[in-house]
């Protein structure tokens, strides 16, 4: 039953649960709700400072000796899991009604958030499905002893 109802819970109630306590109200013109200052900064803080972030974390950490990167997993991956990081959509949306008392402003960021989110999935998901492409051809050497354990 969890397997039935995976695909539409994940992909048809949670975005609809999303979108209803979201309460976007979509009056006026979108371009013009999303031009302002606080609106492009959200969506380059969560396109492009996420991911940078994610990524340049990792790097150092890894750089300093602290961790180091599984075998299977490359550069590339760490930047797409960093613009999937981008998706921050339930703590954007509470840190925006915390910090904006305007309703003109905190509806145009909720707006910006949502479609920011969108664009960091999409992203996200095109550059883990080419980086990890070659890696899913190549065959593990612990695939057979992980089908033995089974």
């Amino acid at each position: 039953m969890q397997h039935f109802l995976h695909k539409p819970v994940a992909f048809v109630i949670l975005p609809l649960f999303a979108m209803a306590n979201t309460v976007i109200i979509f009056a006026g013109d979108i371009s013009e709700l999303v031009s302002g200052n606080n609106t492009i900064g959200i969506a380059l803080g969560l396109l492009i400072g996420k991911p940078l972030g994610i990524f340049l974390a990792t790097f150092f950490v890894v750089t300093a000796g602290y961790a180091t990167l599984p075998k299977d997993i490359n550069w590339k991956s760490i930047i797409g899991v960093g613009v999937l990081g981008g998706i921050g959509f339930t703590m954007s949306i509470f840190v925006t009604l915390l910090a904006y008392s305007d309703d003109t402003i905190v509806n145009s960021s909720k707006i910006v958030i949502l479609i920011s989110s969108l664009i960091a999935g999409f992203l996200g998901f095109v550059m883990l499905k080419y980086s990890l492409k070659e890696k899913a051809l190549v065959p593990n050497e612990h695939d057979d002893e992980i089908q033995e354990n089974v």
